[in-house]
């Protein structure tokens, strides 16, 4: 107990009451679908994120007068894999002094990148303490470490103010500027980028593929089961193992129906492709996240039309203000999306492993500033040509 909250250890989502927990996070502007319970305690219910694959649920809850006052998903982790916040220079370091680095503590969603609360709160003193509880746990443990992923500054004040080093990062996403078509959109972009859009597309309608957009209860479990071979095949291509099971996909198909969208791809009237997208309309901007794809055919382009430009035809027609894409990849940039700034924030026990990161991050974070803004030298959109100025960048979108 600290100032007067009640700290309480989880090892299963569901030990924690749901509306307790959703109602956190439904106050919170920064949160997104991939925090409710219905998504955490799939990952775990599935063994996605259970037991042998190396993710042991530690769920921290802070509670004042008997009412959960904060929580954060936290995870004793095994490795580092799934986290795309890479830190395995950082394990290999520690490895070269015979320290262990791992097991270490993870505050993030499991195989999801996408930046959004971590410490959920019902008012900001709350937060505070929640930060300071996981820094007091982590110590307390004797674990190597401690990791926030891909957390708001809102978050991240405390975590700073606790001892925690801040780490930059970019990932790329479109803004709706209030298109009213997909049209309008190209529009906006410099020629050569809205040519070679309109020229994928056309090789994608040219091959015979006919795309549909299902949503909620329009997704059937025949859907699912093919989409999971698709994401299978996506794995089997770059020689890797899947994070996620078909059981993880049926519950959350069947739990939070509401958020979820398919895009079905069909040639000759054989589904050939599917990609998984996860949306959110309660928020003053709500947002799209695109996550998961595959297909059984190579078909040119199809990539592109299923995660990028069926996503921000989704978007448009919803009004939802944000699509974005995944982690990692500049080619984003020729079709509308633009790199953001995200940040995370790492706590190390060794003293001198943690200044020895310090120095590292300091090093990479201005290498970032110079990559972001060379980055938005490359934007899609015609008043990149023009003035060079970003439509949104360092360090003013901060998510």
């Amino acid at each position: 107990m600290a100032n007067d909250y009640c700290t309480q250890v989880v090892d299963d989502p569901a030990h924690i009451d749901r509306a307790a927990w959703d109602a956190l996070l439904d106050a919170d502007a920064e949160a997104n679908p991939f925090l409710r319970h219905e998504y955490l305690a799939a990952l775990t219910a599935s063994g996605a994120a259970a037991g042998p694959s190396g993710w042991h649920p530690r769920f921290l809850l802070l509670t004042r007068d008997a009412q959960l006052a904060a929580a954060a998903p936290l995870y004793a982790k095994d490795h580092s894999y799934g986290e795309y916040v890479f830190d395995w220079s950082w394990a290999e370091a520690y490895q070269r002094y015979g320290l262990a680095y791992y097991p270490k503590w993870l505050v993030a969603v499991p195989f999801t990148p996408v930046p959004g609360t971590r410490l959920l709160a019902r008012d900001e003193p709350a937060r505070t303490a929640l930060a300071a509880a996981l820094l007091a746990h982590a110590k307390a443990s004797g674990m190597s470490s401690l990791h926030v992923l891909l957390a708001p500054e809102r978050d991240i004040e405390p975590l700073a103010r606790a001892g925690l080093l801040v780490r930059d990062g970019v990932q790329f996403h479109w803004r709706n500027a209030g298109y009213a078509s997909f049209e309008e959109f190209l529009a906006q972009l410099a020629q050569p980028k809205r040519k070679k859009i309109r020229a994928e597309r056309r090789k994608v309608a040219q091959a015979g593929v006919v795309l549909e957009r299902k949503v909620g209860g329009e997704i059937s479990e025949a859907d699912w089961r093919f989409f999971f071979r698709c994401y299978l095949a996506t794995y089997r291509a770059h020689f890797s193992s899947p994070y996620l099971n078909l059981e993880f996909f049926l519950r959350i198909g069947a739990t939070m129906p509401q958020h979820l969208m398919l895009v079905l791809a069909r040639r000759g009237g054989r589904p050939v492709a599917s990609a998984l997208g996860v949306f959110d309309t309660r928020r003053d901007e709500p947002r799209l996240h695109g996550r998961y794809w595959g297909a059984v055919e190579q078909i040119d382009c199809l990539h592109f039309e299923c995660c990028y430009y069926q996503m921000i035809e989704f978007a448009i027609e919803r009004r939802l203000a944000w699509f974005e894409g995944g982690a990692q990849g500049a080619h984003k940039l020729a079709r509308g999306l633009d790199p953001v700034a995200t940040r995370s924030a790492h706590w190390l026990a060794q003293p001198a492993m943690m200044n020895a990161v310090a120095r590292y991050l300091e090093r990479e974070r201005a290498g970032i500033e110079s990559s972001i803004d060379e980055l938005n030298e490359h934007r899609a959109f015609k008043d990149a040509e023009s003035s060079g100025a970003p439509l949104h960048g360092f360090p003013l979108a901060r998510e």
